[in-house]
């Protein structure tokens, strides 16, 4: 590909690959993405991951820039997925997570994959990013945390969304799938979880 990506190879591969993008304020290399593309590959999922444009410059100086409007992140996405055979799936981080459900249809994606859906903005419940989820092109799964900011279960139960969105719930979790310690579970575990999860969706839709 002609963007700098980060590959994590299965050694047993299901033939799927996906397009990761990560989250708004870290990298495709920060732990999460690290962790998260490990335990897919060893699930079967061939992970390539990437950085939008903001992301990418801000390696390249060192200096923090906020995210690209939306359409340039759009553009990004479609430029990588028009350089992928088929089949592919595409998925992301939270921020990522969003592009990726915006244009999986579009881009002939068998589906995409959220990890930490920003279903709004923190403290403000009213302003719901929902309404392409309402009618998919293609299927979709959202892993999210119980706990998330961006979305918990009380209020994600009274959206309307596609009958073809899958939708996870990890257990007291939060965004970045970190569990309350009185919950005897980890980070890792919830992100072994979020994998397994993701793997079999691959699987179901290739």
């Amino acid at each position: 590909m002609s963007n700098a990506v980060l590959v994590n190879e299965p050694d047993d591969p299901l033939g799927a690959t996906l397009l990761l993008g990560h989250g708004a304020g870290a990298p495709m290399d920060s732990t999460f993405m690290e962790l998260l593309a490990d335990q897919l590959a060893r699930r079967g999922v061939r992970v390539l991951r990437f950085e939008f444009p903001y992301m990418a410059a801000r390696r390249s100086d060192g200096r923090k820039r906020p995210p690209n409007p939306m359409p340039v992140l759009q553009a990004h996405l479609r430029e990588l997925c028009s350089e992928l055979p088929s089949p592919f799936f595409v998925g992301g981080k939270s921020m990522g997570g969003r592009v990726a459900s915006m244009l999986a249809g579009e881009v002939g994606a068998r589906g995409f994959i959220c990890f930490g859906y920003p279903f709004h903005p923190p403290g403000k419940p009213e302003k719901t990013r929902t309404a392409h989820l309402q009618t998919l092109a293609c299927p979709g799964l959202i892993v999210q945390g119980s706990r998330d900011p961006f979305g918990k279960p009380a209020e994600v139960a009274d959206y309307v969304l596609d009958t073809h969105l899958q939708l996870h719930w990890l257990d007291s979790g939060e965004h970045d799938f970190k569990p309350l310690k009185s919950s005897g579970r980890t980070q890792q575990m919830l992100i072994d979880e979020a994998a397994e999860m993701a793997a079999g969706f691959c699987r179901q839709h290739l």
